[in-house]
Parts: structure tokens; sequence; C-alpha cells
């Protein structure tokens, strides 16, 4: 028998007869105790790690296909990343409606129905996984004839996607199993799996392709193979954890729950939609660009690139507070998302001062490594331009991802999406209808402008402390 101890007010479990490792897992999931600024920090590094691990190895692995398979085989993956990403983003943003759930319910010690949301969501998208993967696979060569694909890589995109959307099971559950450990507490497990895709990924390039002679074939049985073994992996790994949390027969588990499912749709389904128009926007905003001639559209690129790196901490702080606000709503403790959300300004203006300091010194050479061999005047003057201009506000996104964290972490998700779509109109907006006075300066100085309103909105919302009422268990 366990015996029964109160803990802030809740009634919880004690730990006797549990393996001391399933007693760590445990108390490393928690993110209802200790110091807020601490608690939330320690949580966010490993997602820091991961995420910016993440972004090398995307460059290493376009340096592979360029150097060894050629521009035709490299714009064949191009051509059909908007399309890949746009399934990624339905897993992301499945991902994040699960894990809402997860989290409420772990704070609130409901183990039980904790265990029923995760099944539910691994369950509902493994079958969405496959619907997709199958459509995809048998309109590929018409989607890739409407997006407009050049005649001399449609063959290559045509055969990269045909082996993409066979095993776009395995990518959907990866990405959701992610979530999942996140909503948990644990951003160290997706870390660890994330190095080891990425390690197997390259690994598996360089072997396809550079040995094996293989073109967009081995790429794409690269891209599908080397996250479906982490995510068999991480399945294991997340048995073995969920065996620690104890349930009660007033809690039971049950392996599929219809209802659980509407009410974690009612978070994924706008936060997928604001994914997916986010992707759509982005690629209006580079039209915008490509009219400037290659050389902007490579200084664009190369300064973007850097920024995607710049803005990690922010948006790993804002995820990081999102399963923070969730399981001390679960938990009743809304004081402590008040304190948690303090922190995460503390923590951001931090990764803000750092990332401008940084740039200043080394903007140029950022520029140049990116844009390497024999750069031109008006690359290197649009990246250096776009990047140092940029840097100075990088704190506004974080401060938007901190207040979009606590929205999307309370389930608010009517406002939070609200919010980021306002951001991308006027990004694009601003970028379209000043370009012709500002030049191509008009599509950086959107983005600063996008941040802070999407800041103003996002913030306006939590100190009204509605969202506060939107607790979804």
């Amino acid at each position: 028998m366990l015996a029964a101890k109160t803990i802030g007010g809740f009634m919880t479990e004690s730990t006797a007869g549990i393996p001391a490792c399933e007693e760590r897992i445990k108390k490393r999931a928690d993110l209802t105790e200790g110091r807020p600024g601490r608690s939330l920090l320690l949580f966010a590094i490993p997602m820091i790690l991961g995420n910016l691990f993440q972004q090398f190895y995307n460059m290493a692995d376009s340096m592979i296909v360029g150097n060894f398979v050629g521009e035709e085989a490299l714009a064949a993956v191009g051509a059909s990343y908007a399309l890949t990403n746009v399934f990624i983003m339905i897993a992301i943003g499945g991902g994040n409606g699960a894990s809402v759930l997860t989290s409420q319910y772990l704070g609130a010690r409901q183990h039980g129905r904790m265990k029923t949301s995760i099944s539910t969501a691994l369950i509902t998208f493994f079958c969405l996984s496959i619907l997709l993967g199958s459509l995809g696979f048998l309109l590929n060569g018409w989607i890739l004839k409407t997006l407009g694909t050049p005649s001399n890589v449609l063959g290559q995109a045509w055969l990269y996607l045909g082996i993409y959307f066979l095993g776009l099971p395995f990518l959907f559950m990866y990405n959701v199993l992610a979530s999942v450990f996140n909503a948990l507490g644990d951003s160290r497990t997706p870390l660890y799996l994330l190095i080891f895709s990425s390690v197997l990924n390259v690994i598996l390039d360089i072997l396809s392709v550079a040995w094996l002679g293989m073109g967009v074939d081995g790429v794409a049985a690269a891209t599908v193979m080397a996250p479906g073994v982490p995510a068999l992996i991480s399945f294991c790994i997340l048995l073995r954890k969920l065996k620690g949390y104890e349930t009660s027969p007033q809690d039971r588990f049950q392996i599929y729950d219809m209802r659980m499912l509407l009410g974690g749709a009612k978070i994924a389904v706008p936060s997928i939609l604001q994914q997916s128009i986010v992707s759509i926007g982005m690629l209006l905003v580079q039209s915008v660009v490509n009219r400037f001639g290659s050389g902007a559209l490579a200084g664009y690129s190369a300064g973007s690139r850097i920024e995607s790196i710049c803005i990690v901490p922010m948006i790993a702080t804002g995820n990081a507070m999102a399963t923070f606000t969730a399981q001390n709503m679960g938990a009743g403790k809304m004081e402590r998302v008040k304190a948690g959300y303090q922190a995460s300004y503390r923590i951001v203006a931090g990764f803000g001062l750092l990332t401008a300091a940084a740039v200043g010194f080394f903007n140029g050479p950022m520029i140049a490594a990116f844009l390497g061999g024999e750069i031109s005047p008006d690359a290197y003057r649009v990246g250096t331009g776009y990047l140092s201009f940029v840097a100075w506000f990088i704190i506004f996104m974080g401060l938007k991802a901190s207040a979009d964290g606590v929205l999307r972490g309370a389930g608010d998700v009517l406002v939070f999406t609200l919010a980021n779509l306002v951001n991308l109109g006027i990004r694009v907006y601003v970028a379209f209808h000043f370009a012709p006075v500002w030049g191509v300066a008009a599509v950086w100085y959107a983005v600063p402008m996008g941040w802070i309103a999407n800041y103003v909105i996002s913030c306006s919302r939590y100190l009204s402390g509605s969202w506060r009422t939107k607790k979804v268990i």
C-alpha cells in the first residue's frame, strides 16, 4: 500500500515501492515545485540545445545534397520543402494540442486521464499520418505540377516526395512523441533523440549519396529512416516512463477517449492552421524579396537563416512557458504561473542582450560565412542590413513568445492564434506595400512591427486574466 501525503494542498502518493529511477523521473517532470525561474530555465535549456542542433543539422543536410548530388537535386528537395513543411506543421500542431491536455492532467495528478490523453493522441495521429501519407503518395505528381515545380526537377521532386509520404507515419510520431515528453516536463529525452536522429540522418545521407551513388531517393530514405528509429525508441521509453505514474480506480486509464480527442482538437486545430498560414505567409514575403534580384535574395536568405538561429532561445522559452503554465494550471497554482511569466522576461532579456552583442561584433563574418565564395555587394549589403537591424529587436520576439506560451498552455488558443496572424499580416502588408518606397529594407522593417503587435495582443490578454478560466480539463 502506498501512503498518501499532502503537497501544496493536493494529495499525491508517496513513492515507497517505486524504483529510484522512476522517482527521479517524476521529480524532473514536476514543474509545479521549486523556484519558478530556475525550473523554467532548466527545462528550456535542453529545448534550446535541441533546436540549435536541428538548425545546424539542416545546414549539413543541404550541403551534402548540394555537393554530392548537384544543384538540380538540391532544387528538387527545395521544391518539396514547402509541401513537406505543411505536413510537419500538422504534426507539431497536433502535438501542441496533446501537450496542453497532458500537462494539465499531470499538474492535477490525474495520471490515469493523463495516460488516456497520450494514448488518444498517439492513436489519432498515427491513423491520420497513414491517411495523409496515402493521399500524398497518390496525388504526389499532381501536387508538384500545381505548385509550378520546374520541369527539369519535377522527376526528382516526385521521387523524393513519394518516398517521403511512405515514411510520413514515422515523421508524425517522432514529432508528436517529442511534444508528449515536453508535456511531461522531460525536455532531455527529446534532445538526446534529436541528436541521435540528426547524426543518423547525416550518416545515412553520406552512405546513400556519397558511397552508394544514390540521388534524391537516398536523401529521402535517410530523411524517413533517421526519425523512424528514434520514434520507436522514444515510444519504448515513454511506455517505461508512464509506468512510474500510479493510477487509482477513480482515475482509470482508457486506450481511447473520443471526448478527450475533441478537447484536444479545440487546441490543436487552431495551432495547425496558424502554423500552416505562417508558412504560406513567409513564402509571400520572400516573393517580395525576389523582385530585387538574386543578390538581394541570397543576402536575405543568409540573414534569415542566422535569424532563425538567434530566435531559438526565445521560441524554446515560449514552449517551456506553455508546459509550465499547463502543469501549474492543472495543479491550481495560478500565482506560480505569474511568477514563471515574470521569470521568462528575465530569461529572454538575457538571451536578447547576448544575441544583440554577438551580432553587433560578428555581423559581417556571419553573413560572409553563409554566402561563401565570391560575395556580391548586393548580397552582403542586404544580409548585413537585415541582420544588424533585426538583432536589436529580437527581445520582442522573446516577450511575445512568453506571452503566447501562457495562452497556449492555458488553452486560450483563439487569442493566441489571432495575435500570431496579426503578426504575419503586418509583415506581409508592410513588405508588399512599402517595398516600392523603402526598397528591400521594408521586409525587415516589418519584422519588429509584427513581433510588437503580437506581444501587445498576447500580453493584454494575459493582463486581463481571462486566460485563467480557459483550463481545458
